[in-house]
């Protein structure tokens, strides 16, 4: 079990200084930890296509416009990477079954398993972690990060399939841009 640290010596608790190096050597944990879940999968997918695949898996099918929203991208570089994940069996195209003349683009199983996997992964190792706090910091932090979460916007997931394991914004649902 790990135990608490104290500030350094003279670091006020409302020191912001001291709170960003804090999160930043804690984000550098978590890029650690997703790094790492991305490793048995890196052949196949790059860290920007593992993002597109998570939008497809918590947003479902959508236009190429809508995608390129998601990633701020322009619809061309949205359109090759659509391309690659297709070429590789992640994604696919369908009709439009409100606009036959359009297409969507949607996550297939494979996909689906490759997030799945990947999700998996990274939520046991960031479990290990937090395995090693005392209860009382395991409380501490779930408040600390919740706060962190609320200033930065982002809303709170709920169920475990509703995490995003890469740190993106929450999504709109469909249709609400």
């Amino acid at each position: 079990m790990v135990e608490a640290t104290n500030p350094p010596p003279g670091a006020a608790a409302d020191d912001v200084d001291a709170v960003t190096r804090a999160v930043l050597t804690a984000s550098r944990v978590l890029v650690a930890v997703s790094a790492r879940s991305l490793a048995a999968v890196e052949d196949r997918v790059t860290l920007p296509q593992f993002r597109l695949l998570v939008a497809f898996s918590t947003r479902g099918a959508a236009k190429l416009v809508d995608v390129a929203e998601w990633l701020a991208v322009n619809p061309s570089t949205a359109m090759r990477m659509a391309d690659r994940l297709i070429a590789a069996g992640l994604v696919d195209r369908q009709i439009n079954p409100d606009n036959r003349r359009a297409t969507l683009l949607q996550l297939t199983d494979e996909g689906r398993s490759i997030v799945e996997q990947v999700t998996a992964r990274r939520r046991a190792e960031i479990a290990a972690i937090v395995e090693e706090m005392a209860p009382g910091q395991r409380a501490a932090l779930v408040g600390a990060l919740t706060t962190f979460a609320d200033a930065a916007g982002e809303a709170a997931a709920g169920h475990p399939a509703d995490l995003y394991p890469l740190g993106w914004a929450t999504p709109a649902s469909p249709g609400a841009s």
